[in-house]
């Protein structure tokens, strides 16, 4: 808030500055005289001659037409002022414009010489010009002001104003308010559309599916090429067809880029439309140069004409957008073509039809103000303040895109955060259970059969008092081997295995022959494959123990083709025979070599017993 509160103040602090620069200084005390009456004549000679009856009588301010389209030539205007007493004060002439220049006198006395085109530079003054008069020239009575005006080159009418007399202090506002309007206003609005028109056309090229931006920035340069003539007054003579020439072309192209931007503003596409208004433009160019140099009269009156229905109608198109949008903003930009239109509309009359607009407004128009340049000024700004708008409107709706999709996808995080603490929960019941399931296969395995063993001997009277000792020692043992978690040598654990299960397997009348043939200093393996490589072995003896009836049995380890190959075989009727029950074993053997990603086959024969065979990749097995 405080922020805009700035901005606006600025914004009020600049207008009231303009306004107070472009309004008069000093009171007026009435002594300054309008002359509207003089005579004149057609003469380029310099010298001061004494009017008589070739001379004709006129009204200020003067328009006046050259023969067959030629340029007038240059003419004495005599003017005549009382004054009841000699001046005290500074006197000055003030003309409110004299586009071609030319010499001031009065009473027989030089007082300005208004520089007029040569051979070598074209001149054409947009600005007023303000005379002093020399102290004591001036005397009470009739006085004498003489004017020689001078034609501007290829113009084919001659324009003279009302001319104004008086003291120095109080026409000087008046020729500042003018200076201002006509020459200072100009020059600001060329610095103003040339930074405007390249900002805007960056952003149209880093955006180029943003086409209002193109247009907006090419509008804005094109006026402020056109705006250059009421600033450059003195142009080479070899260069002024060119620069009249860039000044159709630039004035043209204004009107025609607004009609295109109103059109796609208001949503109406039309290629034969939009063909059609770019080879309007491209004619009058294309005209001027066919004419050739100084002979571009037809061409402004008729083709420049031709621009203000093009106007009207892109004001009908914009209003019709206000129909169909009817919201406020909508409004401003066909109001402010409406004052441009009408702006060009007045500065033609201005141009070619002086007396008609004189009959209209008959004071006004002998001021001979343009008011394109202001009216489209006022235009781009309402094209700028809409572009501003639809920004504003599309950031506000990223914005708000943004805090939508912020608000969702804090949704959905919340969302997924639940799912990843259901899913954990999951994950730590099913790791319960998994661990539930890997206790008891350790039991089964390792103490239970251990157990079972020891619980069988004990209740067949094998068993004294020292032998249960040593076989709880033994399942205490089978505990330790479970929770242990150091590294081991499959060999090394391999062998301690061996030797407690030899004398358990001969206790229970079964020969038990093994064999090592790895090839190397040992086969390190991981503790958990170490562990699982060992409660396999373990399982298919307690097996043979429990269920096989057999005499013998033989087991070996060996590495062949980079797998460890485990296998034990018997000679007894098989682990699951006739009316035996081989409960979770078989299963749990087959799920831990699964788990090392080995392959466990069980083959079974009643003439040759059971044979069990572990195949495990080393490299899976290795500790890493």
């Amino acid at each position: 808030m405080t922020l805009r509160l700035l901005v606006g103040a600025l914004f009020a602090g600049m207008a009231a500055f303009f306004v107070w620069l472009a309004s008069d200084a000093a009171p007026a005390s009435g002594a300054v005289q309008v002359i509207d009456r003089a005579w004149f004549k057609e003469s380029p000679e310099l010298a001061l001659t004494v009017p008589d009856t070739s001379w004709q009588a006129t009204g200020l301010p003067s328009s006046r037409r050259g023969v067959m389209g030629m340029a007038p030539r240059a003419t004495w205007y005599v003017m005549r002022f009382d004054l009841t007493r000699a001046p005290e004060v500074f006197w000055a002439v003030h003309l409110p414009y004299l586009s071609g220049g030319g010499q001031v006198w009065v009473d027989g006395q030089l007082i300005g010489d208004i520089a007029a085109s040569t051979a070598q530079v074209h001149v054409r003054w947009e600005r007023p010009h303000l005379l002093v008069v020399p102290p004591g020239l001036l005397h009470a009575g009739s006085n004498e002001l003489r004017v020689h005006a001078v034609s501007v080159d290829s113009a084919t009418m001659m324009n003279f104003p009302k001319v104004r007399v008086g003291p120095l202090d109080e026409l000087r506002p008046l020729h500042d308010r003018r200076m201002f309007w006509v020459h200072t206003v100009p020059e600001l609005t060329i610095g103003g559309c040339l930074v405007v028109s390249v900002l805007v056309l960056l952003i149209w090229w880093r955006l180029p599916e943003e086409a209002l931006y193109g247009w907006f920035g090419v509008a804005t340069l094109l006026w402020g090429i056109r705006t250059l003539t009421f600033v450059m007054e003195f142009v080479p003579q070899d260069r002024w067809p060119w620069w009249r020439l860039v000044y159709l072309a630039s004035t043209g192209g204004f009107v025609v880029v607004m009609a295109l931007f109103a059109c796609r503003l208001a949503g109406l596409r039309s290629r034969w439309a939009e063909r059609g208004l770019l080879v309007y433009w491209f004619i009058g160019p294309a005209w001027f140069l066919a004419l050739g140099p100084g002979n571009d009269a037809t061409v402004n009156r008729v083709w420049t004409a031709g621009l203000v229905p093009i106007g009207i109608g892109t004001v009908v198109v914009s209003f019709m957008s206000v129909w169909r949008e009817r919201t406020l903003a909508s409004v401003c930009l066909p109001l402010a073509l409406a004052v441009a239109t009408l702006s060009g509309v007045h500065d033609y009359l201005v141009v070619w039809k002086p007396d008609q607009l004189g009959r209209l407004l008959p004071v006004w128009a002998g001021e001979r103000y343009f008011l394109l340049h202001h009216g489209a000024n006022v235009l781009l700004v309402a094209m700028g303040g809409l572009l501003c708008a639809r920004f504003v409107r599309g950031v506000r709706a990223l914005r708000e895109l943004n805090e939508t999709l912020e608000s969702r996808i804090a949704d959905r995080e919340k969302v997924l955060g639940q799912n990843y603490t259901r899913l954990a929960e999951l994950e730590r019941q099913n790791a319960a259970s998994e661990e539930r399931k890997l206790i008891m296969r350790e039991i089964h395995d390792g103490l239970g059969s251990r157990l079972f063993t020891s619980l069988s001997r004990v209740e067949r009277g094998v068993y004294d008092a020292p032998q249960v000792a040593a076989s709880l020692r033994a399942c205490i043992s089978e505990m330790r081997l479970a929770l242990a978690s150091d590294d081991h040598d499959l060999l090394v654990a391999f062998g301690d295995f061996m030797f407690r299960w030899q004398s358990e397997m001969q206790s229970t009348g079964v020969r038990c022959e093994w064999e090592v043939d790895v090839g190397g200093e040992g086969l390190p393996l991981a503790p958990h494959a170490t562990l699982q490589v060992l409660r396999i072995a373990q399982e298919a003896l307690t097996n043979v123990a429990k269920h096989a009836r057999a005499s013998r049995v033989d087991l070996s380890l060996r590495t062949s083709a980079g797998h460890l190959v485990l296998r034990v075989h018997d000679d007894g009727i098989g682990a699951a025979g006739p009316g035996v029950s081989t409960g979770r074993g078989i299963h749990n053997m087959r799920a831990r070599a699964e788990q090392l990603g080995g392959q466990l086959t069980i083959e079974q024969t009643t003439q040759q017993g059971t044979q069990v065979i572990l195949t495990l990749p080393l490299d899976l097995g290795t500790p890493g």
